[in-house]
């Protein structure tokens, strides 16, 4: 029988002095590293207000299954239109409340709680057990007191939503190399760029420090945001926008074509543009630091929160 694989860890330090019972929460995992993060995002932020036990369960072949804790969860998250229905049946079989991040392929009364972009939400009314939120959850930690002196650059690749431009690009690495002093900057790419974009990069920009994706590890960008002054972000990246601003870096964001006019996530970036969250290549004016940012954005932290106060969590277990 396909029951998927498990993996636990424990948190036992929170940042808040609240010593109460350690929750058991278990995270659905449909093997994309982009919905895991943003449930293990939530789950990690949760750990930094109270104890927490996190149990990865990754979702076997069976598309309908809901795999066996090791413990008995108070609470599960998943994110990814395969975690949906087992989510579903997860939740009543445990007798847990559900979290689901993103907005689902089912209807929304089927979750404890639905954790939903704005861009995604659009228009639409939010119900009473809906969290609006500036983007997709991540687990970039909170600021710490690093020293901020070096510069990152990130890059994304062809979507549904943008094209690609390595020209341009390039043309914007290095107007922004030659006018930023001697700071040293860093470069990575990620799974949609295109094969040799960092090689060719580096052959035109040799001060670059490049990083390939494949050779970093999970905490990799985390570590590397939290020692950065200035981040560029390719714009079709909106994962790795929101990442950079909820670590306290200054944003800027490299042009790529646009393939809609109107898309949400289009209207998304530009919205965070006009807010001056993000300050687009075209706006920047060479030589001048990018603005500080006016306020760090920690949407895990907030919806964490959120969630404690609105979720049925058991509290009557021994502990």
């Amino acid at each position: 029988m396909d029951q998927g694989s498990r993996e636990t860890r424990v948190d036992s330090e929170p940042k808040k002095d609240d010593m109460s019972q350690t929750l058991h929460i278990a995270v659905l995992s449909d093997g994309k590293p982009g919905h895991f993060n943003q449930s293990l995002g939530l789950a990690e932020a949760i750990g930094r207000i109270r104890p927490v036990e996190i149990e990865t369960l990754k979702l076997g072949e069976a598309r309908f299954r809901a795999p066996r804790p090791a413990g008995k969860p108070d609470l599960v998250v998943g994110a990814g239109h395969r975690t949906h229905i087992p989510l579903v049946l997860f939740s009543k079989r445990e007798k847990c409340p559900s979290v689901v991040l993103m907005k689902p392929s089912l209807p929304l009364f089927l979750f404890d709680l639905c954790v939903i972009p704005k861009h995604d939400l659009g228009s639409k009314n939010a119900g009473d057990h809906v969290i609006v939120s500036e983007g997709a959850l991540n687990r970039v930690p909170p600021p710490g007191n690093k020293v901020r002196g070096s510069g990152l650059i990130l890059l994304g690749g062809p979507s549904s939503n943008h094209g690609w431009n390595e020209a341009e690009i390039s043309e914007a690495i290095g107007t922004i190399l030659q006018t930023s002093g001697d700071r040293p900057w860093r470069i990575t790419d990620s799974r949609r760029s295109p094969a040799g974009t960092l090689d060719r990069l580096k052959q035109a920009h040799p001060a670059l420090a490049i990083y390939p994706h494949s050779d970093t590890g999970p905490e990799w960008l985390s570590q590397r945001l939290s020692e950065a002054a200035e981040t560029w972000v390719t714009e079709d990246s909106v994962s790795m926008i929101y990442e950079a601003l909820s670590s306290g870096t200054r944003v800027g964001i490299l042009p790529c074509p646009r393939n809609s006019k109107n898309h949400r996530v289009i209207r998304g970036i530009d919205r965070l543009a006009e807010e001056r969250r993000v300050t687009r290549f075209n706006d920047w004016t060479p030589g001048t630091p990018l603005p500080e940012p006016s306020a760090v954005l920690r949407e895990s932290d907030r919806v964490a929160a959120i969630a404690l106060e609105q979720l049925p969590i058991r509290t009557d277990k021994p502990t």
